[in-house]
């Protein structure tokens, strides 16, 4: 465990530490043209803008999480952010240089000169601030697109990510700091009604942990704990190049960065709905649950973004009780608080979920439509194609060349769909499911899932010209790039075998046209995803469905 705070004094260490701040301050203390130098403070570092580029300094202090006591654990705290972002991040992260001289006159030196080092800094290429996710999600320059590239940087950064079982997801773990969150805050709250509120918090994370301990075992044994990032939220994400790069992760306590990767989504996923933009976070859950195939996850999905909503509220709560703090940062800290506190609220009740079983022929835009009900509704979309892919050990664009579209590898992957989808439909999360189900016995299977985990079912078809969906099919099959394997040929015979959705099917449905422009498909998913979520608010027993009009 950390030491304890209050074993170090830091007042005179902070006193040199803000002495040495202040020489560098001065552009002649660095080895290339510097006009001017800036400094940004945070309650661990202080960040010195030189240049091209940003020199990163910690602060000698004690906080329990983390010690800096000395420069040996500064130094090597440095290194450690070094190794742990620069496989994300490698042109942001550069080295870690010394810091040389006298604290009133110090320059940044390198190592294996004679000098010795009175401090280190660990040095950065800067990037524009106003490119940070945080920056673009308040412009409203967040665009579905840079969501899948982010969904996709952080599965990979997941998949190459060390396992470290026995660490981060024990259960007693996470019950610590769950819990640790709670007495904090607890600590600081005057309001009757806020404490009520934080009890019935409390009351359900605990409940939520013990219905979880086996599951979190599991996750352990299965290798999700893994080395993350660790504080995964939208302004630790900087636009570079046109590519979202992840930066920043937690490198001073080994236990807040090896966690469940779905823990680390979680952040990612709680931050885009701080900023108003659900839609977004359902597409970049689904689009990471995509390429990682991690649905089991979805269980602790709200668990831990509770509880990274929950964080943020303890910070509000301690820089509202700072006794130094002005009127007005109080009002605005508490405002936060209240925010904070509502989120977590809304994040630990889900509303009814639903299942949408997509239908249609190759071609037909299917894929296009479920993107946007999944993001409408609120939902994860689950991919046939990707999933026959996975099952037989294939990335989403290898070439199977026809071999896994037997009768028998369909039955497989239907049957592998349905589990997928009982698991979010148990874990309270709703599903669109992109397949084409062009039999009845392929939809009822869907509808039967529905009926047994009690939620809401409908059914979306999507239709075109058939030179609409020839075209299609052919320019697909020419790029390569989309996990289906339709040509003009399985195109035809799909025709011939669809079944036309019979009376009761009809109860469910809804039927999109996507021969129009993208604009107007999206119009018209939008308009069924309102009237399924109105639907499935409405109190009316599951198993009647959700009735729907074209």
């Amino acid at each position: 465990m950390p030491p304890a705070v209050g074993k170090f004094d830091a007042g005179p260490a902070l006193q040199q530490h803000e002495l040495l701040v202040a020489g560098l301050l001065r552009p002649a203390a660095y080895p290339h043209p510097v006009a001017r130098v800036d400094r940004i403070e945070t309650h661990i570092s202080t960040v010195l803008l030189a240049g091209d580029y940003a020199y990163k300094l910690r602060k000698p202090v004690n906080l329990g999480i983390l010690d800096f006591s000395t420069l040996e654990q500064r130094q090597r705290d440095c290194e450690e952010e070094l190794r742990l972002n620069r496989p994300s991040a490698p042109q942001l992260y550069l080295d870690v240089v010394p810091i040389i001289g006298t604290p009133s006159a110090p320059r940044i030196g390198s190592f294996g000169s004679a000098e010795p080092a009175i401090e280190v800094a660990l040095r950065m290429r800067r990037f524009d601030t106003r490119l940070t996710f945080d920056r673009l999600a308040e412009r409203s320059e967040l665009t579905p697109a840079l969501i899948d590239r982010l969904a996709e940087a952080v599965a990979a950064l997941h998949a190459g990510a060390n396992a470290v079982p026995g660490e981060g997801g024990a259960t007693e773990t996470v019950a610590r700091w769950i819990g640790d969150n709670f007495i904090a805050m607890r600590d600081h709250v005057q309001s009757p009604a806020d404490r009520s509120r934080l009890d019935e918090l409390d009351d359900w994370t605990r409940r939520e942990l013990i219905a979880k301990r086996d599951l979190l075992s599991e996750r352990v044994v299965q290798g999700r704990i893994r080395e993350c990032h660790g504080d995964l939220h939208l302004g630790n994400v900087v636009l570079l190049d046109g590519a979202p790069t992840l930066f920043d992760a937690i490198e001073f306590n080994r236990e807040l960065r090896c966690i469940d990767v779905i823990s680390d989504i979680a952040f990612t996923f709680m931050d885009l709905a701080d900023h108003g933009l659900d839609g977004l976070a359902w597409r970049c859950l689904s689009r990471y649950l995509e390429i990682s195939g991690d649905y089991d996850g979805l269980a602790l999905l709200r668990l831990y973004a509770v509880y990274r909503a929950l964080v943020r509220a303890k910070v509000a709560l301690i820089r509202l009780r700072q006794p130094e703090v002005k009127h007005q940062v109080r009002l605005r800290e508490h405002a936060s608080f209240e925010h904070y506190l509502a989120l977590a609220e809304r994040l630990q009740r889900p509303p009814t979920p639903a299942l949408v079983v997509m239908t249609g022929l190759s071609g037909s835009g299917k894929s296009t439509v479920a993107q946007v009900l999944a993001a409408e509704l609120g939902a994860v979309r689950l991919r046939s194609d990707v999933e026959r892919k996975r099952l037989h050990g294939l990335e989403p664009t290898d070439d199977s060349r026809g071999r896994i579209y037997s009768e028998g590898a369909t039955r497989l992957t239907y049957d592998r769909l349905a589990q997928i989808a009982a698991t979010a439909l148990r874990a309270g999360v709703s599903v669109v499911v992109d397949a084409a189900s062009l039999h009845r016995r392929e939809r009822q299977r869907f509808i039967d899932v529905s009926e047994a985990m009690n939620a809401r079912a409908a059914i979306v078809m999507c239709t075109a010209p058939l030179e609409t969906l020839l075209e299609r099919v052919r320019s697909r099959a020419q790029a390569a790039t989309d996990p289906s394997e339709a040509t003009e040929a399985v195109l035809k015979r799909q025709i011939g075998w669809q079944e036309p959705l019979d009376a009761a099917e009809h109860a469910l449905a809804s039927v999109i046209d996507t021969s129009g422009d993208i604009a107007s498909v999206a119009q018209r998913s939008a308009e069924v995803a309102a009237m399924l979520r109105r639907a499935s608010s409405a109190e009316v027993p599951a198993s009647h469905g959700v009735r729907s009009t074209s």
